[in-house]
């Protein structure tokens, strides 16, 4: 599912809008950017937690020419399984 069919289902299952639809995803996904730049991590009980994890510099090698690079250390959103989302799949 792609963010235009869920657009689409939310759309349906809210009895509104698509636009209406689409600015609530959108809200929701700001919230989520929000919760992860200030605080790290956000927690949707029965679904997940998305969280901001380090990562350090390591060497990697270029595909084109085999020669190792170096990479720089940053950062990267990880999700953890919900239990109630583990037990739907």
């Amino acid at each position: 599912m792609n963010k235009s069919e869920l657009v689409t289902f939310l759309a349906s299952e809210l009895k509104t809008s698509k636009l209406q639809a689409s600015r609530v995803l959108d809200t929701v996904l700001a919230g989520v950017h929000k919760g992860l730049r200030e605080e790290g991590t956000v927690t949707i009980t029965g679904f997940g937690t998305f969280e901001v994890k380090n990562r350090k510099p390591r060497v990697g090698r270029n595909p084109h020419t085999g020669e190792p690079i170096q990479i720089e250390a940053g950062k990267r959103v990880g999700f953890r399984v919900g239990k109630g989302l583990k037990q739907l799949i």
